[in-house]
């Protein structure tokens, strides 16, 4: 009897905790709201992503992503605080709370999604393991190399991608590994290697910073896949819908053609897809507890994903970046958003 006392005093607490512990991780929104502003981070600034003026003014992709789920939240996309995590802090942040939810973490992997308390949310940027050249070599893609030395920091199986590659294209190169992806431009400009590998988004941020950066190039092949997008704490499902639908709404507004200049304008449109991006027809914030125009105000405030896009990667940068994966699945790219209805 008092084993049988114990095991039902021991389940009687457990389901205790469980409903106690079940609605903790599900207040994102109305802690949000009580604070009157958004933590939102990113793992590590990047040049067009997040970075930082001497002012200490955040801009980058990342922010702008951020500002645009601030507005969907408040109608304000100036009420975040954004947070850079130097280094490998990627889940705690969001487990104990410090950040609302993170736009740019690791990349997407299934122990990622499953493990640490935390979900991915959607695709906002597509990306691989990529190469940058000297416009002087003259190729515009990677099957055209051949008997290359290229600068690679073999940290996640970098040089494993290039072994494969050049195997499978039937052509040759030789690794000049370092341990750090900051020794990778150093080595390039001091003429150690031919070109450098890395993701896509790491060869933008070197390429940035190269004295002329118009006279190197990322080839537009990736020999491995990456997917980024934002992630927010597990079981909280409101929260996570959100986020979602923010991103999917910027995607969206670029396919049926809204930007943030003409968005007053088609407010009498008849078009249902842009009247439903819009928020005047059908209620889609409701069940979410959001406005009918916040995707409306989101866009209004950073612009569909095409803006947001060129503006962080396009030609005004001196380092502009091609669509490539991120452009419309309909432009030949892997963007999707699935219909608002």
């Amino acid at each position: 009897m008092s084993k049988l006392f114990k095991s039902l005093l021991f389940l009687t607490a457990m389901a205790t905790a469980a409903v106690f512990s079940a609605p903790a991780g599900a207040q994102t929104l109305e802690a949000v709201r009580e604070r009157g502003f958004l933590i939102c981070g990113a793992s590590n600034p990047l040049a067009g992503f997040s970075q930082q003026d001497i002012d200490g003014r955040w801009s980058g992709f990342d922010v702008d992503l951020c500002r645009a789920l601030a507005a969907a939240i408040f109608g304000n996309p100036d009420l975040i605080e954004f947070r850079s995590y130097r280094g490998e802090a990627r889940f705690a942040p969001l487990e104990t709370g410090a950040v609302d939810v993170f736009m740019r973490n690791g990349a997407w992997t299934m122990g990622r999604d499953i493990r640490y308390g935390a979900r991915y949310v959607a695709p906002a940027f597509f990306d691989g393991q990529a190469l940058l050249v000297p416009n002087a070599m003259g190729v515009v893609s990677a099957y055209e190399l051949d008997d290359v030395s290229i600068c690679v920091a073999d940290s996640y199986g970098e040089i494993d991608a290039l072994d494969e590659f050049f195997f499978l294209n039937q052509t040759g190169y030789r690794a000049v590994a370092y341990e750090e992806i900051a020794d990778l431009a150093t080595a390039y400009r001091s003429g150690l290697c031919q070109a450098i590998s890395a993701s896509g988004r790491q060869l933008q941020a070197i390429r940035r910073e190269l004295p002329d950066p118009a006279q190197h190039r990322i080839l537009p092949e990736r020999i491995s896949k990456e997917v980024l997008g934002p992630v927010v704490r597990d079981q909280d499902d409101q929260w996570f819908q959100i986020v979602r639908w923010t991103i999917f709404a910027l995607i969206e507004a670029e396919e049926v053609g809204v930007t943030s200049l003409n968005i007053d304008s088609l407010s009498a449109a008849r078009t249902p897809a842009v009247r439903r991006v819009l928020g005047v027809e059908g209620d889609y914030g409701a069940a979410l507890e959001l406005r009918p125009t916040f995707m409306a105000d989101a866009i209004r405030a950073v612009g569909n994903y095409s803006e947001l896009y060129d503006r962080h990667f396009g030609p005004q940068t001196g380092a502009a970046m091609l669509r490539g994966q991120n452009a419309l699945w309909a432009n030949g790219g892997l963007l999707y958003a699935p219909p608002i209805r």
